[in-house]
């Protein structure tokens, strides 16, 4: 983890903010109250079909592509000793702070253990991701980037068509490679299970770099020398057609995030690249900006808001205050925040589940504010 205090920025606001967006839905969708209580939008589809929270993962994901393309330029796109070193350095950085978080959870139940342990998830996948994307990026030429994208959506497509990759079944080719591979260290792997699966798993991390690929040709679009109003346009027409061909496709092959489904990546990427035209309108166009600086807050340090969040919300089931229960036992902060704060206000309501999401989102956008302000970039 590095920490850089910058005076002069010169990042690209209407990127920052949609980077902010992400986060903040991220955080909230991750850490309700309860589980058990949640509004429909906010939880992920079960498998086939997408939901909003679908959408959050991938933008950031695709967001992560497009801002590849400005870190590599000061490499003049090309692999040297230097830029392989940074992308190998950065990528095992985002995956041992991963592990990291899991070794902190396990710290806080008072266990540590290696047997079982998950050694795939969210960081794992960015990792991964951003590895390889990056090192496409910058060993092959230009005019070759999009023929791999099609190369990997179109044969990942076969893989799962002709693998039963839809199938929630032993037949399913994901859940055999990864059972092969990963065996109890997947994501709630039980021996007695046919079908065990993990959604960040292998052969699903082949879509997942076609897809930060496809930000990184969405942010060549944005360093080219043209009128923004074209590249609004661009980035609009882009967005209209992948999901329009997303929406199509899915008959043949389903949106289905938990295998990242070809499909999933088209329209995701769309309706990110639609998102962030429509925020550069707002923004840099129209001048619009009052309302970012929440996000923009965010925006600046994803990442370490992301483990910030996770470390919040990991704690406070975890840590204990001197406030007995009825029972005798002592509240932990979540319990304690819920009980005597947010229940006698909205019950034990969906409502209620909700904004405890936003007092993790609250508490992590003071930390995101203080850094904001002093200019400061946590590089994980």
């Amino acid at each position: 983890m590095e920490t850089i205090v910058e005076k002069n920025s010169s990042r690209l606001l209407s990127l920052d903010i949609l980077r902010g967006i992400t986060i903040a839905a991220m955080i909230i969708v991750n850490n309700p109250g309860s589980w058990s209580r949640m509004y429909y939008p906010l939880d992920h589809a079960e498998w086939n079909g997408v939901t909003p929270t679908d959408f959050i993962f991938p933008f950031f994901m695709f967001i992560m592509g497009v801002s590849m393309c400005f870190s590599l330029k000061k490499y003049d796109f090309k692999l040297t000793s230097t830029s392989f070193w940074k992308i190998l350095r950065r990528g095992i950085g985002i995956y041992v702070v991963g592990i990291l978080i899991i070794l902190f959870a396990q710290t806080c139940r008072g266990h540590i253990h290696f047997d079982g342990m998950r050694l795939t998830g969210v960081l794992a996948r960015l990792a991964v991701c951003y590895f390889f994307a990056a090192l496409i990026a910058l060993s092959v030429k230009p005019k070759w980037v999009n023929p791999i994208i099609l190369v990997i959506l179109i044969g990942y497509t076969l893989v799962l068509l002709l693998g039963h990759g839809f199938d929630q079944t032993a037949e399913n080719i994901l859940s055999k490679v990864d059972s092969s591979i990963l065996g109890n260290h997947m994501y709630r792997y039980s021996p007695d299970n046919a079908f065990n699966f993990d959604p960040e798993g292998f052969l699903s991390s082949l879509p997942g770099i076609a897809h930060v690929l496809i930000g990184y040709q969405i942010g060549k679009v944005l360093l080219r020398p043209i009128d923004i109003h074209e590249k609004m346009e661009k980035l609009f027409l882009f967005g209209t057609v992948a999901m329009i061909l997303a929406f199509l496709l899915q008959y043949g092959c389903p949106l289905n995030k938990r295998v990242w489904s070809p499909t999933f990546v088209l329209m995701t990427c769309g309706a990110g690249s639609a998102m962030l035209a429509l925020l550069t309108y707002v923004l840099d166009v129209k001048g619009i900006k009052k309302w970012s600086t929440f996000f923009n807050a965010i925006g600046m340090n994803p990442l370490f808001c992301f483990v910030l969040s996770d470390i919040y919300a990991i704690g406070f089931s975890a840590w204990k205050l001197p406030i007995p229960k009825e029972d005798g036992n002592l509240y932990n902060i979540h319990g304690a925040i819920c009980h005597f704060l947010l229940n006698p206000v909205f019950g034990t309501t969906k409502l209620s589940s909700l904004m405890y999401s936003i007092v993790i989102l609250f508490l992590t956008w003071i930390v995101a504010y203080v850094l904001y302000k002093k200019k400061i970039y946590v590089k994980l």
